[in-house]
């Protein structure tokens, strides 16, 4: 009876090392659980929303036809811009850089009357020689071709006529084609500048060739001008020639491109005067 009581007692006894190891397995036995239960919930969860955030193939693509629709819609005109942005900052550092030279040469050599032989005449090769003197120049073409496209042409309209004049030419280091001409009554020399150079192809008036000039009057004598600052204010739009080159140096665009003869742009009602409009937006 005693023995069995002992037994007893010995099994009922919590309180030995035995006792502890069996606790403890039972505790990790459920932690273990517990953990297994919530990392598979929350597996299930992330799955769930995964397939739910994910594209089908049918709208991936929908999605890449509309942006290719987009872009083919608005990548030309952002060329055509970026196009137009890059000539207007040409132009007008080609006229910072011919007046600076200008400037450097009339200290140097006096003012440009004084250039003149005995008989009034100023060459061509007299007047570029003395600009380009201040001016990095990779090229000159003084007679011959290379400088000019063979269908680039002044304001008469003639064909390759800066290869076939008496211009001196010459082409800057960073493409800039000149031809220098003193052919006009009223002007000491003229500058035609083909800003994209002999490389491009073809180039026009107000497009790719611009014209500066140096006055011989009694008002401006010996003054570096655009084409066009004498000209009425609606008078680039309407005719498109160099006295457009006023308009880039004043107006910083080429919109006078979009317009039709009248001056009217060609997709709106605004039509160019150089005064309340000058652009077509």
């Amino acid at each position: 009876m005693l023995q069995k009581s002992i037994k007893k007692s010995a099994v009922l006894d919590y309180s030995g090392t035995h006792s502890l190891f069996a606790r403890i397995n039972c505790y990790r036995n459920l932690s273990n659980f517990a953990v297994g239960c919530l990392l598979s919930r929350v597996s299930q969860q992330v799955v769930t929303l995964y397939r739910k955030s994910a594209f089908t193939l049918a709208e991936t693509l929908i999605v890449m036809g509309i942006i290719g629709v987009v872009a083919a819609l608005t990548l030309p005109n952002l060329n055509s811009s970026t196009g137009e942005k890059e000539k207007v900052a040409k132009v007008k550092k080609i006229y910072q850089n011919l007046q600076d030279a200008y400037g450097r040469a009339t200290a140097v050599y006096g003012p440009i009357e004084e250039w003149c032989n005995s008989n009034g005449i100023l060459s061509e090769k007299r007047l570029g020689e003395r600009i380009t003197e201040f001016m990095k120049v990779s090229k000159v073409c003084d007679g011959t071709k290379g400088c000019f496209s063979d269908n680039s042409g002044d304001e008469s309209g003639k064909s390759s006529a800066f290869n076939e004049g008496t211009y001196y030419k010459c082409i800057l280091a960073d493409g800039t084609s000149i031809a220098f001409d003193t052919g006009y009554g009223t002007r000491f020399g003229t500058f035609w500048i083909d800003i994209d150079g002999p490389n491009k192809g073809a180039a026009a008036l107000a497009n790719d060739i611009f014209a500066f000039y140096i006055h011989d009057n009694n008002i401006q004598t010996g003054e570096l001008f655009p084409f066009g600052d004498t000209y009425p204010d609606d008078e680039c739009p309407k005719y498109k020639e160099e006295a457009c080159t006023d308009w880039v140096i004043k107006h910083g665009n080429m919109d006078y491109l979009k317009t039709d003869s009248s001056g009217k742009c060609k997709n709106s009602s605004i039509i160019l005067d150089g005064v309340s409009n000058t652009t077509c937006k």
